[in-house]
């Protein structure tokens, strides 16, 4: 047996699933109900997999987990944090204040301390307006007499040049020292506001990260694994749980990018259409080179505008616990509460999975409860969900001719034939745990986003540079320098500025250096 297994973990709103990998090979796989702590779940799932794979705790090298609690704390404005914004923009950012077009609803637990200082860079790192210190003296005092515990500092054109947002760290630091501080340049992307609004939705979330990485630890010291632990970020690769404490919102939509992540692997399919459906939701996405393709416009997270990366995602109030009524499917369902409330479990709601039994598509529960569905009823209920999953499939697609589908989670029971939008439809073996999957085996990554100038360079060299960048980023996350791999370069030529001046996007991944009992990377594995 070998002793370097992999446990990955996909916390849902429904199940909680967990898988132990050899490998690329699935060793066992077991879903269990998402509790209301998540926690004790995430403790019932691995106790329910280590037995089933009787496979003791010195055998597992690392866990992964995916969860979606810093989303839905963010979106219902639950356990949020005061926050402290200071933008260093004065005095060319006056007219669109911090937190614009915040709903009122999410400004209220953010606070009303917000503060624009003199300073700022141009798009080629050079500032345009110097740093008033002075006034940021005088912010940190107001912070401390406010007791304020969390702050977010963005800065124009930061990703270029950083200084400014680390001096200003440092100048709120010196009143504060415990002050938890979240620099824009090191979640967003080009786009002050978008940008800004990333970096206070992290630091409104500080406090809450750090007691959800510790119930993770905690959960998993119980059962007796102390190898470090990771969890999975919204592009598809993986944070150690430090950094998670302090970037929380790389999490964001990291469901179903490993449930993208875990089809591609499963499939054999780098480029395919993926439809996840899960006991609420259908979530389909698009896979691109093994990744999926990430949204080419500003994430709208509870009403508020980012510009951190997140999948291109299409969700659908369609899954196995959806109630069917005569005029409709969903977006309503029974949740985690399915095996309660649907007909087959002895319940009094009619739900899709009711319907899959019902026409024989799956034997699940007690038949005979449903057995008096009116024929017609079930079949018209099947078409519709067809059609409501052709429908996504083709919003998704960049054009018209069939794709490859790959079909994941507990809901594939809903599709029993043909998609007119699909070439073929893949159900791979394990894919009801397909998240946990994509979890176990996603790999460590390092990005480069930056503008720079082509000018009086050759294009090539000024490519090579990002993306020694982007490995050597990977590389400082834990990957494995020999296994790193570009797997996606983007340009865009910034009109009306001099300097032939480029947007230059790159990713690189590598694979996970393994881990030893002690929580160190393997020296010489690592530099290999």
């Amino acid at each position: 047996m070998s002793t370097s297994m992999k446990i990955g973990v996909d916390v849902g709103g429904t199940n909680t699933d967990a898988v132990l990998t050899d490998g690329r090979q699935v060793i066992a796989g077991v879903k269990a109900p998402t509790t209301t702590d998540v926690s004790s779940g995430i403790v019932q799932a691995l106790q329910q997999l280590l037995g089933r794979a009787k496979v003791g705790t010195e055998a597992i090298d690392t866990v992964v987990i995916g969860t979606t609690h810093f989303t839905n704390a963010f979106v219902q404005g639950k356990g949020l944090g005061e926050v402290a914004v200071v933008r260093l923009g004065a005095p060319s950012t006056l007219a669109l204040p911090p937190l614009c077009g915040w709903p009122e609803r999410l400004t209220k637990c953010i606070g009303d301390y917000r503060q624009v200082v003199g300073g700022g860079h141009d798009f080629d790192g050079r500032p345009y307006a110097p740093l008033d210190e002075r006034a940021l003296r005088t912010v940190a005092k107001e912070i401390r007499d406010r007791g304020l515990r969390a702050a977010a500092i963005s800065s124009v054109f930061s990703p270029v040049n950083q200084s400014f947002e680390e001096r200003a760290a440092e100048i709120l630091r010196d009143e504060n020292p415990d002050l938890q501080i979240t620099l824009s340049h090191a979640i967003g992307r080009i786009g002050l506001l978008e940008r800004e609004n990333a970096a206070v939705m992290n630091a409104s979330l500080a406090e809450m990260s750090r007691h959800v990485v510790a119930s993770f630890r905690a959960a998993l010291d119980k059962l007796g694994i102390t190898v470090p632990f990771y969890i999975s970020q919204n592009d598809g690769t993986i944070l150690d749980a430090d950094r998670v404490a302090q970037f929380p919102v790389l999490t964001f939509a990291s469901g179903p990018t490993n449930s993208m992540r875990g089809a591609a692997l499963l499939s054999g399919l780098a480029n395919s259409i993926v439809v996840d459906i899960g006991g609420t939701t259908s979530d389909v996405g698009v896979i691109s080179n093994g990744y999926p393709r990430e949204s080419a416009v500003a994430a709208d997270i509870g009403g508020v505008r980012t510009n951190f990366r997140m999948p291109d995602i299409l969700s659908l109030g369609l899954g196995g616990g959806s109630l069917v009524t005569d005029d409709a499917i969903g977006p309503r369902s029974v949740g985690h509460m399915l095996q309660q409330d649907a007909l087959v479990f002895g319940g009094s709601t009619l739900t899709t999975t009711d319907i899959a039994v019902a026409a024989g598509q799956v034997d699940i529960g007690d038949k005979s409860l449903v057995k008096h569905l009116d024929k017609a009823m079930v079949a018209r209920a099947i078409d519709r969900i067809h059609e409501m999953l052709d429908v996504a499939i083709d919003r998704m697609k960049t054009s018209s001719a069939p794709v490859p589908v790959v079909l994941v989670g507990g809901g594939t029971v809903l599709v029993s034939r043909k998609l007119r939008s699909a070439s073929e439809i893949v159900i791979p073996e394990n894919a009801g745990v397909a998240n946990a999957m994509g979890a176990a085996l996603a790999q460590v990554g390092g990005e480069v986003d930056q503008v720079m100038s082509y000018r009086g360079r050759k294009r090539e060299d000024v490519l090579a540079e990002a993306s020694d960048l982007a490995r050597k980023r990977a590389v400082d996350a834990g990957a494995i320098a020999s296994t790193i791999a570009i797997v996606d370069v983007e340009e865009l030529p910034l009109a009306y500025v001099p300097g032939e001046a480029v947007r230059v996007r790159i990713k690189a991944v590598g694979d996970l250096a393994p881990q030893n009992p002690k929580g160190g990377k393997r020296k010489a594995e690592h530099a290999a």
